[in-house]
């Protein structure tokens, strides 16, 4: 008989129960193909699905024919409107020729056994949740960016990665390119000399979303469902499909949307293992009146025990570039400079590029083949960015959040986190969870 949600409830006490013999790493033999689930149906998540794409040939997806070779099948779907769930499945039948299972409520999802790995394309307070539920039920995750909603969400995340010995891979495209990569290899090699400042930028323009009344949800939206761990409020207008991202209780602002995937090269081109001991942040929502909460123009800088310096900017206006870049990454070393996935370096300190070392490259752009990859070997080489190093890069962003609500510098403990000698500071951390969906506590 099927395992229930009520069973997979039950058992998230010894949840590598759950799944069978997934949840010790089912191995895929050559001609299997991997039975995934797709979590969240909109943007990203059509993505995952692979329909309306505008090259077909070129699909990238779970069902796409870019990732044939490794071979995987998207046999359920879960969305909680129910809208987007029969578009969905009119697309997959119109692309595919069939239609996976259908699923409203994850917890049933998890409870599948015939799902080896899942997507998590849900709005950002969601995404840590879900993957952690999926890791106790034996499932492999691919988790869309930010790998958190909070601080304390993504230390659960790389603890039940660890605990359940599960694949779980953090959506920042970046670390799937493999001219990122290379350019990541030159750097550490020494191409522009030592390195000692990072530029992460996300200007990009965002207009008003104006003003929304509290109103009963659409028929077709469970609502309850859709804001899961979230403080439970009234349904809004300005909340669904996309202006979430602009509200503390579900999203994260500009910074942890695009700028996540700045954040990730800036943290990774920087070359830091560890968080910084002093975060300041500032801005505001300026050029307009609306009921959005986060800044559309953001400053934060974060400095490391070694002295060294990320800065990161959000300009949500328009605005100038910087180096050529308006989304895009700086690197700053004693040698010269990185703008982009590009070198400039000093005259007269020129190093032939045959004098920098160069690694296997295990990625060629398509980070759902990459996932795949490590799904299949249960090897962590191929994953194109792990859970601990999308912790690392989101955690920056919740810090810089935490000094621009609060309008103060933190003084940080590189090691644990913990924001020292200020209270309401720590409090931010975390937030409080509804009973139904209280995020386990697995970090030591």
């Amino acid at each position: 008989m099927q395992p229930t949600r009520r069973s997979f409830l039950r058992s998230t006490a010894s949840a590598v129960l759950v799944g069978g013999m997934m949840a010790t790493g089912r191995v895929f033999g050559a001609n299997d193909r991997i039975p995934v689930a797709v979590i969240g149906l909109r943007g990203r998540g059509r993505r995952h699905l692979s329909v309306e794409e505008s090259d077909p040939a070129n699909r990238a997806g779970f069902n796409g024919r870019g990732t044939n070779d490794v071979g995987s099948d998207v046999v359920a779907v879960c969305d909680v409107d129910e809208r987007v769930l029969e578009a969905r499945l009119a697309q997959c039948k119109a692309d595919f020729g069939k239609a996976p299972k259908v699923y409203r409520d994850m917890r049933d999802l998890f409870a599948d056994g015939g799902v080896a790995a899942v997507s998590v394309a849900t709005p950002n307070h969601w995404h840590a949740l879900a993957a952690v539920w999926a890791c106790q039920a034996g499932k492999d995750v691919f988790v869309e960016k930010p790998l958190s909603h909070t601080f304390w969400e993504g230390e659960q995340v790389v603890a039940a990665a660890k605990q359940y010995n599960r694949i779980v891979q953090h959506g920042t495209q970046s670390r799937a390119h493999v001219n990122w990569v290379r350019l990541m290899q030159r750097v550490r090699a020494g191409a522009i000399g030592e390195v000692y400042l990072a530029r992460g930028l996300c200007f990009k323009g965002r207009g008003p979303i104006g003003f929304a009344e509290n109103t009963e949800p659409p028929k077709q939206l469970n609502w309850d469902l859709w804001q899961g761990p979230a403080d439970a409020r009234p349904y809004c207008d300005n909340y669904v499909p996309y202006n979430w991202h602009w509200f503390w209780n579900y999203g994260n602002g500009d910074i942890g949307n695009q700028g996540v995937h700045q954040m990730d090269l800036a943290v990774w081109g920087l070359g830091v293992t560890e968080l910084p001991v002093r975060v300041s942040s500032h801005g505001g929502r300026y050029g307009y009146e609306d009921q959005g909460e986060t800044p559309n123009t953001q400053g934060a800088a974060f400095t490391y025990a070694d002295g060294r310096t990320l800065e990161f900017a959000v300009r949500g206006l328009y605005t100038n570039d910087e180096g050529g870049q308006t989304v895009g990454n700086l690197l700053y070393g004693s040698r010269g400079f990185a703008a982009g996935d590009r070198l400039y370096r000093m005259p007269g300190n020129e190093i032939p590029d045959e004098g920098e070392a160069e690694e296997e490259i295990l990625v060629d752009g398509n980070q759902y083949r990459a996932f795949l990859k490590a799904v299949r070997s249960r090897d962590e080489k191929y994953i194109a960015g792990t859970a601990a190093q999308g912790h690392l890069s989101c955690a920056h962003i919740h810090l810089a959040n935490i000094a621009y609500r609060l309008q103060r510098s933190l003084n940080i403990d590189p090691k644990s986190g913990a924001i020292l000698g200020d209270d309401e500071a720590n409090a931010l951390l975390t937030r409080p969870y509804r009973d139904a969906f209280t995020m386990p506590d697995l970090a030591v």
